[in-house]
């Protein structure tokens, strides 16, 4: 990175000069999607983000109270401006009254980064038909229906705009996660080919096993152990790639399913 205030070239609405990020799912501060925001702020950008609390309540790693609030002022200590917004994307009707705020609040936004997931363990034997359609609406509808309101919507330069999602091939004895985050990444692909005519890039990165509080000890050393480089993936791994992808110097890279797991498969 140059480091540049516009990475992108786009100045965001609002009267701050500064590029505008939506990220969602920035609900726990060991997330990707929280690092995702800072470490885009520091590069010049102005983030709103997306968080729902039923959905931490209900997984065993539990709520990280007031994660959302700090996120917030971290945002506005390096200097950028911030939304923190509580969202249920599997409520169709939320992608648009989303964009709806944040326009009417920090302005266009200019790059979408996809960090959400419903995820819960079941394989083809045990998993219910509500948690497959649950999967589906958070991690595919959504995905779609984000993306879709970001091409209606999009009004910034030709070849500043930018998608990225974050996805899976976690698939057997995780089959409703694996399969709908599959559907995302080729959702977020065939945008690189729909939005061609807005110059936007579209990319998916599977981070690999990632260390944001869910592993057990004995996980992170059987993953360290089979990993070429030797050690477990962290959410600033991740994050540094999304920050070069909306980045003037990663606009060449488009439509690209990306592994960032330290050669591990």
């Amino acid at each position: 990175m140059s480091g540049e205030a516009h990475p992108t070239g786009q100045r965001g609405a609002g009267g701050s000069g500064r590029p505008l990020a939506l990220v969602t799912g920035a609900g726990r501060s060991a997330g990707i999607a929280a690092s995702v925001v800072l470490d885009l702020v520091r590069a010049g950008w102005d983030a709103a983000f997306t968080h729902w609390t039923p959905y931490d309540e209900r997984m065993p790693w539990g709520v990280d109270p007031g994660a959302p609030e700090e996120l917030r002022k971290q945002v506005e200590s390096l200097g950028g401006r911030a939304r923190s917004i509580e969202a249920d994307l599997s409520d169709p009707a939320v992608p648009a009254r989303l964009f709806d705020r944040i326009e009417c609040e920090l302005g266009d936004v200019t790059a979408l980064v996809l960090c959400h997931c419903e995820s819960v363990d079941s394989g083809l034997l045990d998993t219910t038909v509500e948690s497959f359609d649950l999967h589906f609406a958070v991690n595919a509808r959504a995905t779609w229906l984000l993306i879709r309101e970001y091409g209606l919507r999009f009004r910034g330069r030709h070849g500043s705009g930018r998608i990225v999602s974050l996805t899976s091939d976690h698939t057997a004895g995780n089959l409703p996660y694996g399969a709908s985050k599959g559907a995302m990444d080729r959702i977020t692909l065939a945008a690189a080919r729909e939005l061609a005519h807005l110059g936007v890039t579209c990319n998916a990165i599977d981070p690999g096993p990632t260390d944001t509080g869910w592993m057990s000890e004995e996980q992170k050393a059987d993953t360290a152990r089979i990993t070429p480089l030797g050690r477990v993936g962290m959410p600033q791994d991740c994050a540094n790639l999304v920050t070069f992808l909306c980045s003037a110097e990663g606009g060449w890279i488009n439509g690209q399913l990306l592994r960032s797991n330290g050669g591990l498969g």
